[in-house]
């Protein structure tokens, strides 16, 4: 953004064209970004702003529904703070965000990244003092019921009004107040365009060339490039796929959560490309070559047609689907934000780093450290990750590894107490951040405001070792409950109770109490010692002298996570018929009973799951994990296969007996056995028997899921299934389990 006449640059300037002048200025010699913070009225902050705008040419973007007017020929976007993702992608020379229009963590986050160089980002507040009681438009999205907005707290912008009050990065301009002096700058050296030929460091060079080599060199050698925003991460990512496509690579995939989050990929790569003919999320070479997008469940599900694949933000991309990626794409490179609006590196580094070890040891790492879109030191990026804790970490490793867990205590939190103890926050909101792929900023207000929350911390004097949160649900009234089974009404928030009335069919689910567990976060190095069970027993034990009929979880339905819940005396009662495209995995849904009332429900969910599970498998649920669908199996309580059943898997198993003939004892045989002793059976025995006979899948598709020769294979594989299961069972003659006609076979 650069001044059109030269004016001087003074430290205490007089009238607010002259600060934001000079303020411009100094940005502009600094390649630096501010932030400045009109705090008032409305029509004085408005005021201010359109003075901004008039004061200082450029292309500008207003986010926020009383948006202002291009002044003097100053083009100007204007945007509502709901659809401030869709400017991902560009670029300006000045922001407004107009927060009286709602402050919204992850929107402000997002749209900061894409001021330049020398920008500045105009924030519209009340006055500071009275912003934390400010009916806020955002406050909506936190009112879970049975809460309205005047319930919401308003701790999350007390503690924003408190930093901003206290930073040295911020340019705060209160109405009624004198012009505060101008913050001291210091001069900052603007690298030549152009250096390294179409890149703009030697950091991003090298990216482009390591990427280059995962295409070319050894198979099964993945790349992880790291860095924060502005950095060139994406671009690298679009100048090697041009490099490649114009050496002869035909096919590359690119994956990211969203197509938005890459298109300055694509752009940089169509800049490379002049031939090239750029869609959307499609670059087409007149060969025939491409470079396209594709979402990551289809990545993971679909076609694997291409020579490389690109994925990029992978921190916002739950492991349950990265790790297929890795495991089908023999040449592969992630790249990911260390700080990020939609998910951190920090947590994906960590929680990747076993899979990637385990699969592909010879992986490597790069990371961009030097900023592109603006200069080192950048006073927006240091305060915008002081504000929304993009910056938290941790307690390091080696003050909580060796730490006596036994003295650990378990407390409830007060919120009040958190708002204003920043350590503490940062060290809980660090550990949720890398225990789960979408913690975002948003999360952060939630755990300061939101009203049906509870915190509850595992700590060592001032070290945090873990966290959950927890939110209560149901307890709805009798009209209500049937209104929301009968999908007449739709409630913000109770997740639980909601989804068992509506999907699972349980009318009387939304009249119980339910606790249900958020978030669970133990610190990495503690990990596998028990913590996280003793939380959740502390969790239940409290909710049930609170008078709470059930304790829940919903998460993507993963073998791992399943395992830890069963652990925690948590019980499967629904499972999702679709993948999440978030997750790409089933919701499933566990519950702990702390009544009797909730005793009743869980049997009832439980039956029906079981009811319905086999059928669900032979369709919706084709795809479904056998490793999962064995687990929620076991304990089911299906009842024993009749004689008829045993006769058919006997002469299955011992004979050359056709396998359609068979297939209904076969069926009750085998979901008998994985309900009762699922043991038995090998994890190889148990997919192969789930896929074709539960599952359904037709013989090629088996064939090849299963790395089998051929049909033959396949078939003696199956008897052998039953053999094992028919010897097994040979206690049970007396009782009629099996005929003793079919004891030989």
């Amino acid at each position: 953004m650069l001044p059109p006449t030269a004016k001087p640059v003074v430290s205490s300037p007089t009238s607010f064209e002259a600060a934001i002048w000079a303020l411009s200025g100094a940005c502009t010699a600094t390649r630096h970004r501010r932030l400045v913070v009109l705090a008032g009225e409305s029509a004085w902050a408005t005021a201010q702003a359109q003075q901004a705008l008039a004061t200082l040419p450029g292309t500008w973007c207003w986010i926020g529904e009383a948006a202002g007017e291009a002044v003097d020929g100053t083009p100007l976007q204007q945007a509502a703070v709901a659809q401030a993702h869709t400017l991902l992608g560009g670029e300006w020379q000045g922001l407004i965000y107009d927060a009286r229009a709602g402050f919204d963590p992850d929107a402000f986050g997002a749209v900061a990244g894409t001021l330049r160089a020398g920008g500045l980002l105009l924030l519209l507040t009340p006055s500071l003092s009275t912003w934390p009681d400010y009916p806020d438009p955002q406050r909506h999205r936190l009112a879970v019921y049975p809460y309205d907005e005047a319930q919401v707290g308003g701790r999350f912008l007390q503690r924003l009004a408190t930093l901003l009050q206290e930073s040295r990065e911020c340019f705060l301009i209160e109405q009624g107040k004198p012009l505060p002096p101008l913050p001291l700058t210091h001069e900052t050296s603007i690298p030549a365009a152009h250096m390294f030929g179409e890149c703009a460091t030697a950091e991003q060079l090298a990216a482009v060339e390591a990427l280059c080599r995962v295409a070319q060199g050894h198979r099964h050698r993945p790349l992880v490039l790291v860095s924060d925003r502005g950095r060139g991460k994406s671009a690298a990512l679009g100048l090697a796929a041009a490099r490649l496509l114009q050496q002869g690579v035909r096919r590359i995939v690119v994956t990211a959560p969203r197509l938005a989050a890459v298109e300055q990929l694509f752009q940089h790569a169509a800049a490379q490309l002049s031939d090239g003919e750029l869609g959307r999320g499609l670059l087409r070479l007149p060969d025939g070559a491409e470079l396209r997008f594709e979402p990551p469940d289809r990545v993971v599900h679909g076609a694997n047609d291409c020579e490389l694949l690109l994925v990029d933000e992978a921190a916002a991309i739950p492991t349950s689907l990265l790790e297929p990626m890795l495991r089908r794409h023999a040449r592969i490179a992630f790249a990911t934000t260390v700080h990020g609006y939609e998910g951190t590196g920090r947590g994906f580094d960590l929680r990747f780093r076993q899979v990637l070890d385990a699969v592909t040891p010879e992986w490597r790492r790069r990371r961009l450290e030097q900023p592109i879109r603006w200069a080192a030191g950048d006073p927006l990026e240091q305060l915008v990750f002081r504000l929304l804790l993009l910056d938290a970490e941790p307690v390091a490793d080696a003050v909580v590894a060796e730490l006596p867990l036994e003295q650990c205590r378990i407390e409830r939190l007060d919120r009040d107490a958190l708002t204003a103890d920043e350590a503490l926050l940062s060290q809980l909101f660090a550990l949720l951040v890398q225990a789960h792929y979408r913690t975002s900023p948003g999360d952060l207000r939630n755990l300061l405001d939101g009203p049906n929350l509870e915190i509850y911390l595992l700590r060592h004097r001032q070290s945090v070792v873990g966290c959950a949160l927890v939110a209560r649900e149901g307890g709805l009234d009798a009209v209500l409950a049937q209104q929301v089974y009968a999908g007449a009404r739709r409630l913000r928030g109770n997740l639980l109770p909601q989804s068992l009335a509506t999907h699972a069919g349980l009318v009387k689910a939304p009249l119980l109490t339910a606790a249900r567990v958020m978030r669970i976060a133990i610190h990495p190095a503690c990990q596998g010692r028990g913590l996280g069970r003793r939380l959740i027993k502390t969790l239940a034990a409290e909710a049930a002298t609170q008078g709470v009929d059930y304790l829940g979880a919903s998460f993507g339905g993963d073998p791992r996570l399943f395992d830890f819940w069963r652990g925690c005396d948590c019980l499967p009662v629904r499972l999702g018929l679709k993948r999440e495209a978030s997750s790409g995995a089933h919701a499933l849904m566990v519950m702990r009973p702390l009544s009797p009332q909730g005793e009743q429900l869980c049997a009832h969910a439980r039956q029906r799951l079981a009811t319905q599970l086999p059928v669900l498998l032979s369709e919706p649920l084709a795809g479904l994990e056998p490793g999962l669908a064995v687990r929620l199996l076991q304990g089911s309580g299906t009842p024993p296969a009749d004689e008829m059943a045993w006769a058919d898997a006997g002469s299955f198993a011992f004979t050359q007996r056709d396998y359609g003939n068979c297939l209904s004892g076969l069926q009750q045989v085998l979901l008998f056995a994985l309900s009762d002793a699922p043991g038995v059976l090998t994890g190889e025995q148990q997919a192969l028997a789930i896929a074709k006979v539960l599952q359904r899948h037709p013989w090629p598709e088996l064939v090849q899921s299963q790395g089998l020769a051929g049909r033959s294979e396949a078939i003696a594989g199956l008897r052998e299934v039953f053999r094992v299961l028919c010897r097994y069972y040979q206690a049970g003659v007396n009782d009629g389990v099996m005929p003793s006609s079919e004891r030989e076979g």
